[in-house]
């Protein structure tokens, strides 16, 4: 299934796209797609409303689509987590996971404007793929019990200041936090339609121009450890998010480091989990 949320931010309508492009109104069911309905069955309930003909059509035609999770109570990011990226950025492989924290109020639509921040002269953009927590998560025995708690997957940005985040703080949540840095979407595409997380490619443009060519194959450390991991640590609660690295290609570790400026537009595609566009504008 492919879960999604139309309309203005803050009044976004949950529904669920079929594969004709029609999508299906589930007010009945949920007033939002966030933690408390993905803890849920959500397939069979979505599968006994069809069936009882309460979903009615939603014309989803000219209007904005939001991040697909709504208030994410947070946002886990997992650093240096392909090979070619930790060498591009002259890091060594990590031998665990490099985590570290990122605004929740940063996630937006994925086709949302986002924002430069005031003296920004290093933005960055990362395609990545996104694990959207369906059920808590919380000392796990081992990676095999990770699936079980993943609601679904989707395509993240996670855009960079990497002056703020290298240079002025010994932490990252500097340059990773900034207002809008997280665009989400289109959609949060559930487990039954992502057989395999790591068989996935990953790829994004800047202005037509191939930057990103990855493949989640290529993790060094997959999706089913990074859940267990993280539980260790944290508790993993429904709704969630884990941004779960980048391939090579950012704008750090390119002959001349072409960072972002006003008007740039960056595209980004993930096999299976459809496509963001976002235009970067000055704050």
């Amino acid at each position: 299934m492919k879960l999604i949320r139309i309309g203005d931010p803050g009044r976004e309508i949950p529904a669920l796209l079929l594969q004709d492009g029609t999508a299906l109104d589930l007010r009945s069911l949920t007033g939002d797609i966030g933690g408390e309905f993905l803890a849920g069955d959500v397939a069979g309930l979505i599968e006994e409303a069809r069936e009882a003909g309460v979903l009615p059509v939603l014309d989803i035609t000219g209007l904005r689509v939001g991040a697909p999770v709504a208030r994410p109570g947070k946002v886990v990011c997992v650093g240096l987590n392909y090979r070619d990226h930790a060498a591009e950025t002259g890091a060594s492989v990590p031998e665990r996971p490099v985590v570290f924290m990122k605004d929740p109020a940063t996630v937006v639509g994925p086709y949302d404007e986002v924002l430069i921040p005031r003296g920004s002269v290093k933005t960055d953009w990362e395609v990545e793929l996104a694990v959207v927590i369906g059920r808590e998560a919380r000392y796990l025995v081992s990676p095999a019990e990770a699936p079980e708690h993943i609601a679904g997957y989707a395509i993240s940005n996670d855009v960079s200041e990497r002056e703020f985040q290298l240079e002025y703080s010994p932490q990252w949540d500097l340059g990773k936090s900034c207002e809008t840095f997280n665009p989400l979407g289109p959609w949060l595409v559930t487990p039954d339609e992502v057989r395999d997380p790591q068989a996935l490619g990953l790829r994004l443009a800047v202005n037509g121009e191939a930057r990103q060519h990855g493949h989640t194959k290529n993790m060094i450390f997959d999706v089913a450890h990074l859940v267990w991991y993280l539980s260790q640590y944290m508790v993993l609660r429904p709704g969630d998010v884990i941004n779960t690295g980048t391939p090579a290609g950012v704008a750090l570790g390119l002959p001349g480091t072409p960072y972002l400026r006003m008007g740039d537009t960056v595209e980004l595609t993930i096999d299976g989990l459809g496509a963001q566009r976002q235009t970067f504008i000055n704050a």
